[in-house]
Parts: structure tokens; sequence; C-alpha cells
């Protein structure tokens, strides 16, 4: 029975799993970018962010592990060294998927996997449309503040003109 054994074989035997994912993460680390089809990326997914969290930790035993998993000195020293610095603050959620569409041989749906920190255009929109976005409830709330005291501005004006009568 396989209950519980739920992650995607890719169609391959586990040696060559391994060093499929192994050769895309060097890849990822290397170019920043990759395209592949989804159920690719996603596995990868699986398989990188777990090292890029050991990255940040910059000793001997966590360059060992990651060293272990990678087998190639200079993704390792890219690893370490300038997307250690750049993901320090952000807890998980280093990649970044995006659908392209299907391949026209097998109508394969492929996407863009993408390091986060690495895409300039996604981080500046991200900044600007943070700065303008407000939510409706608020916007609704900040409306209706002067519609009321207007209303409560012509009930005390008809109040003191009943008054005067």
């Amino acid at each position: 029975m396989r209950h519980g054994k739920t992650f995607n074989h890719l169609g391959r035997t586990a040696p060559h799993r391994e060093a499929m994912l192994q050769n895309m993460a060097i890849s990822l680390i290397e170019k920043k970018r990759i395209n592949t089809t989804v159920a690719k990326a996603k596995a990868l997914r699986k398989f990188i962010e777990p090292i890029i969290t050991k990255s940040k930790k910059d000793n001997t035993h966590s360059r060992r592990t990651v060293f272990s998993y990678l087998q190639d000195k200079e993704s390792v020293k890219t690893l370490f060294g300038d997307i250690a610095v750049k993901v320090a603050d952000r807890p998980g959620g280093y990649t970044r998927i995006i659908k392209t569409g299907f391949r026209l041989g097998d109508a394969a749906e492929m996407c863009m996997i993408e390091l986060v920190d690495y895409n300039e255009l996604m981080l500046s929109e991200g900044k600007e449309k943070k700065a303008k976005n407000t939510r409706r409830s608020r916007a609704k709330k900040a409306d209706a503040a002067p519609k009321a005291a207007k209303k409560t501005e012509a009930a005390s004006d008809s109040a003191e003109e009943a008054a005067a009568v």
C-alpha cells in the first residue's frame, strides 16, 4: 500500500529524479529563473526551499549539508554569498511559479520558476501597489464620516429652527 506517499515521482526512478532536481536547482541558483513544466517546478520548489533556508546560517555544517544535495561548489558559493544575503529577512517562500501556457509538442503546462528577490520589476510594482491600495470598507467608512457629520449638522440646524419658532 502507498498510504501517505504523496510526492510526485515525475515518471522517473529515484536516482533519475534526484539527479534531475539537483541539476534544476543548480540552474535556478546560477540563472535565478528557469522555464520548465509546472509539475517539475512544484517538485523543484519542495527540493530547493529547505536548501535556501539552510543557506541563511553560514557555518561549515550547513555548507556541507547543502553541498550533499547540490554537489556543485560554485552554486554553493553563490547560494551562501549572494542569495542568502537577499533572503535573510524572508520567512520562506523564496520561489515564485508563473504559468506561461502550454507546450506545442505535447500540450504540457509550462511555467517559469524564479527566485522572488531577483525579479526587480515585481519588487518595484509591489511597493507601488501597496502604497496606493486601500480596503473598500475603510474607504466607505471615510466617506461615511463626513456624510454623518453633515446629517448631524442638518439635524442640529433644524432643531435650532424649531426652537426659534
